[in-house]
This record gives structure tokens, C-alpha cells and sequence, in this order.
């Protein structure tokens, strides 16, 4: 599976809150700047109720599921404080001034894709 960088956002209109969500390439990407100015992504999917994860709240490196408070950190994946399965990390970098995720060249399939 080949992978490609796309374009996110620019880094000067990343929002203030720390977080911008996005669809790309089929993919819904959740794009998270933490405490130490890093920026981090994830797919936007809860893994535990399929729920878009960019409506939850950001804190000490990890997001909270708005829907049933599973919480997730945004480095790693990993799930935090629970048994659920962790979530897929993409690569980000800046260029230019521009934020950029890398993909897999497939779109995902049912089981990272949200409900909305």
C-alpha cells in the first residue's frame, strides 16, 4: 500500500483551539497541536462507537470521545485507560508554511470510517 503526502491546512490559520478536522482522500483526519507546539494526527474515529472525535476535548496529549468518553492519545494511538482498539496515526510534517498529512493510498474501510 503506497502512501502520499496531502495537503492539510496552513500552519498560520491552524485554529487556536488546537485541533482542525478534515476529509481528505476519503480519510477523516483529526490534526491536533499539543502543549509543546507538535503538531499530531489521527483518524477521526472513535474506535469504540465509530464517533467523529473532533467534536471531544483536547488535553494533556490525548482527545476524549465526545460521545462515551474514551480517551485516546494523539501521539501514539494508543488508548488510554480502557480496552479499546487503538487509533490509526498519520504522519504529519510542515512545509512551507503548510501542515501536511500522509496517507495510505486506499480509502478506509468500514471499520475507520465514522458514523455521522
Amino acid at each position: 500500500m503506497s502512501e502520499s503526502w496531502h495537503p492539510l491546512i496552513a500552519e498560520a490559520a491552524f485554529p487556536a483551539e488546537g485541533k482542525f478536522a478534515a476529509q481528505i482522500a476519503g480519510w477523516h483526519v483529526l490534526a491536533v497541536r499539543d502543549e509543546s507546539g507538535t503538531y499530531r494526527a489521527v483518524n477521526d474515529r472513535c474506535t469504540h462507537q465509530a464517533a467523529l472525535l473532533s467534536g471531544g476535548r483536547v488535553r494533556r496529549g490525548a482527545i476524549m470521545c465526545p460521545l462515551h468518553g474514551a480517551r485516546f492519545d494523539v501521539g501514539s494511538g494508543k488508548c488510554l485507560g480502557r480496552a479499546y482498539p487503538d487509533l490509526r496515526v498519520f504522519a504529519l510534517r510542515v512545509t512551507g508554511g503548510q501542515i501536511e498529512v500522509c496517507l495510505p493510498g486506499t480509502p478506509p474501510g468500514p471499520a475507520e470510517r465514522p458514523v455521522n
